[in-house]
């Protein structure tokens, strides 16, 4: 399911085009429908290893998300109405379910299943608590807490978790993977934020956008591993904990690390043929990473631990990366070089996530079905569509697998119990080799709240041998609230730097309960020798506001030339936010701050981070230097004119090329998403980048999305622009006058920001500018940018219009100016002369217009 985020995006007004294949598309022989055994001898692994099947339809279909909770009892996400035909027909009736799974007699073989929850809404999101399960559904934010009371595997009490709300768009672009972390926050992928469970009450914390998209893991020493779809990129952000920043190097990479080995020769990528080797068409570069997961099982071979496993199953393929520290950088590169770990011949073959087992072993969930991308990519006229109808691909569907990955030398290890097991059998369990099960046991004993465990998770904390058995004995503490400043200050001369990692970000909850004794402590950690730990405790002291933190950034700099520190803990202050320009209401602000986050979440990856369009990757078939997988936001016409242009690019999507250009990755409909979000977003592109523009409102998104509620497919660019009123052109033949200054009038229509009209002279009521057009034609708005001048805004306004010039109607329109841009629309009206008076006063300002523009029909 995450091709299912592909290429999403906000291409808002991104002229995104879908390259379609020349010529025809003949029918192919349709892939047989293979049983569980007959796919099973077709996977390509290394030599040792092998899949054994562990659940198939009927007993599942269309599962997307596996789980487990302490007993090791096996719960399925199944997505019953994802994709079932070529148009996703029916996707939000609700029938999808979760399956439950349970081993009896302990032989490794599921022989009991039930029905956890049905009637659900494309379940997305899972987490087992203790004997409570967290379910997440599609189209809103909203937790719930099911619990089966009676024994009999199936959910009978449901209460509310979170209240998130409702949340729109595109099912592939919505959070998935909800995890709790060895720092006991809750993450997930799309939302900035994270949650924590604290006194019966959930917390949330804000935390840099993370970009992921489908599945989320974490390492052994907690930190998120996110992956990408929509732009195409794999892992990123990775870096550093994403509560500090989204950071990342430009070295993170092995060479042609984003290329894939595929050997399914089926070209149904959306990206078209520039996405496929023409002479194999196997699939030539990541388009639909998912399902990340860290393995730290102990029951396969040694090289296997802490590699970060993905999907693609765009490819049939899942990739192994191997995670290498390179002086606190962490950089990736593929574990079979010209190759993929895992693979398969049948095209059905569709992994979509993984999770380390409590057997030590790895399941791989298997959708196994024809199209994985979500409707929006297979729409009529769209290349993949055709390819999915040449191969009739939209006929598989309804079935789905649960792979385990074993090695012939590595038996499975036992099965857990520990929803009935003492606390002090949980404390021992924090020393164990398989990660699952440290990770439960620590979540368990915060859950239960039992104090009694303190002496001994002191004493592992400080004596055990294992160092990641001391780490989570401190988190383990932490979550009770029995971390106080002498653990703290006995872990921090800890000899394993990932102890005095885990000690210093455990002082931020001492820190934030009012106790700031360790700030000294933490300053002498941020002259470390160690970068990592320097790193660590710079991070923590920006998190908390310290006020030196800058200063101690430059100590460190000065004397640690570890990568940690020079290259990473320099992203502190680039991501320190810009300020706040004081033209902008407290109510802009937030409108921006939401906005800046759905970008950095959603539109970075085809638009960039700089919003320049991100650059297509140098292993594309007929990529050209410069080539861009979106638009530039920066001064975009479409982005940057008449409202209703953005606002119909995101509702309705864009297709084709834009002024003879065209980008690889196109722009989806986004209209399930509500006005709020759609006003968010464009507000903060129309204003960054170096674009400055009026805020767009819900009420405007509100009546765009009535007048074209028809509307079935995407905009091209030409047909935008005959519907929406453009600027006159040929300013230049514009005759132009004022009641003041008027020698300077035609700097308000020379094309340069730099140069200005002003009155002269403080505004005060009465003033006014006039315009003669050519010809007398029909306008519908005005554009008075004073950008340059932020003061010199109309405080009033009333338009008038003419035909002689003598003769003037009533206003058309009136109103007041509240920012240095000024837009003024109102019914069509057709007119030769337009007169603005300005109505309002302030001291001191003149009224200065840098640029005027003129909305036609």
């Amino acid at each position: 399911m995450k091709k299912l985020f592909l290429i999403f995006l906000l291409g808002v007004l991104s002229p995104a085009f879908q390259v379609l294949a020349q010529g025809d598309f003949p029918a192919q022989p349709q892939p047989k429908f293979l049983s569980a055994a007959a796919s099973q001898k077709l996977f390509q692994l290394p030599q040792g290893y092998k899949l054994e099947l562990v659940l198939s339809e009927p007993q599942i279909k269309e599962p997307a998300v596996a789980v487990f909770d302490g007993d090791g009892n096996l719960f399925v996400a199944e997505m019953r109405t994802y994709m079932q035909d070529i148009d996703g027909s029916g996707k939000f009736n609700k029938v999808s379910r979760v399956s439950k799974h349970m081993d009896t007699n302990g032989d490794g073989k599921f022989d009991k299943h039930t029905v956890f929850i049905d009637k659900l809404l494309l379940p997305r999101i899972l987490l087992p608590l203790d004997d409570r399960l967290i379910v997440g559904e599609t189209n809103t934010l909203d937790l719930h807490a099911y619990r089966d009371t009676d024994g009999d595997g199936v959910a009978d009490e449901k209460k509310l978790f979170y209240k998130g709300g409702p949340r729109g768009g595109n099912l592939e672009h919505q959070p998935s993977g909800l995890i709790w972390s060895v720092d006991n926050w809750l993450y997930t992928t799309y939302n900035a934020y994270r949650l924590r469970l604290h006194n019966g009450n959930v917390l949330k914390e804000s935390t840099a956008p993370n970009s992921g998209q489908w599945g989320l893991t974490q390492d052994n020493h907690g930190k998120p591993w996110y992956v990408n779809a929509g732009g195409e990129r794999g892992p990123l952000n990775f870096q550093v904990p994403i509560v500090y920043g989204a950071f990342n190097t430009n070295d993170q990479f092995g060479p042609a690390y984003r290329v894939v080995y595929p050997i399914v020769p089926i070209p149904d990528v959306q990206g078209g043929p520039r996405r496929f080797r023409p002479k194999e068409k196997t699939l030539n570069h990541f388009t639909a990473t998912c399902g990340a997961e860290v393995f730290r099982g102990d029951r396969l071979p040694r090289e296997m631990h802490g590699n970060l496993l993905f999907a693609e199953p765009v490819g049939r393929l899942i990739r192994r990366s191997i995670i290498e520290n390179d002086g606190g950088v962490s950089k990736l590169r593929n574990a079979h070089p010209g190759s993929e770990f895992i693979r398969s011949t049948d095209p059905y073959f569709r992994p979509v996530n993984m999770v380390t087992a409590p057997d030590g072993t790895l399941y791989i969930v298997d959708m196994y079905r024809g199209i994985i991308q979500e409707g929006n990519w297979v729409r009529a006229g769209s290349y993949l569509r055709k390819v999915v109808q040449q191969y009739k691909l939209d006929e598989a569907v309804a079935r789905g697998r649960i792979w385990r990955l074993v090695h012939e030398k590595h038996p499975r290890g036992p099965q857990p119990k520990m929803l009935r097991e003492t606390p002090a059998q949980l404390v021992a369990h924090l020393a164990h080799p398989n990660g699952w099960w440290r990770d439960t046991a620590q979540k368990l004993l915060i859950l239960r709240g039992d104090k009694s465990v303190a002496s001994p998770l002191k004493a592992m904390a400080a004596n055990h041998k294992n160092y990641l058995a001391r780490q989570h004995a401190l988190w383990a503490l932490e979550g009770l609230e029995l971390a106080d400043a002498k653990v703290i200050r006995t872990a921090l001369k800890d000899e394993h730097p990932q102890v005095r990692i885990a000690a210093i970000r455990i002082s931020e909850s001492l820190h934030k309960a009012g106790d700031d004794s360790l700030l000294p402590d933490l300053e002498k950690m941020s002259q470390a020798k160690n970068g990592e730990v320097a790193l660590q405790a710079l991070m923590t002291a920006k998190h908390l506001r310290v006020a030196d933190w800058e200063d101690w950034l430059v100590t460190a700099r000065a004397e640690n030339d570890s990568r940690a520190v020079q290259d990473l803990a320099s992203q502190l202050v680039r991501s320190r936010p810009a300020p706040n320009r004081p033209t902008y209401t407290a109510a802009q602000l937030k409108v921006l701050k939401k906005g800046e986050g759905i970008y950095r979440s959603l539109c970075f990856a085809c638009h960039g981070q700089d919003g320049k369009g991100a650059k297509v990757p140098a292993t594309t078939p007929g990529v050209k230097k410069g080539d861009r997988l979106a638009a530039s936001f920066v001064n975009n016409r479409t982005i940057l004119g008449h409202p209703e242009m953005s606002i119909n690019v995101v509702l309705h999507g864009l297709t084709g090329p834009v002024d003879g250009k065209i980008y690889l990755n196109q722009m989806i409909p986004m209209k399930s998403y509500d006005d709020a979000w759609v006003a968010s977003v464009l507000s903060y592109v129309r204003n960054n980048f170096g674009n400055r523009a009026t805020f767009i409102t819900p009420a405007q998104v509100a009546k765009a999305r009535k007048a074209t509620a028809a509307r079935k497919e995407p905009w091209t660019i030409d047909a935008l622009r005959k519907a929406v009123p453009q600027y006159l052109g040929d300013r230049k033949k514009w005759k132009l006058t004022a009641s003041h200054n008027r020698g300077k009038v035609g700097s308000a229509v020379d094309g340069n920001l730099g140069t200005r009209y002003d009155t002269g002279t403080p505004m005060r009521p009465g003033m006014w500018f006039q315009v003669e057009l050519p010809a007398a034609q029909a306008v519908s708005g005005l554009r008075l940018n004073a950008a340059g001048s932020p003061g010199d805004y109309p405080r009033g306004y009333e338009v008038t219009v003419s035909m002689d010039g003598k003769n003037w109607s009533a206003a058309v329109a009136k109103g007041k100016g509240t920012q240095p841009m000024v837009e003024i629309f109102f019914d069509t009206v057709k007119a030769k002369h337009i007169r603005i008076t300005q109505t309002g006063s302030t001291a001191g300002l003149y009224w200065s217009i840098h640029d005027l523009q003129i909305y036609g029909q």
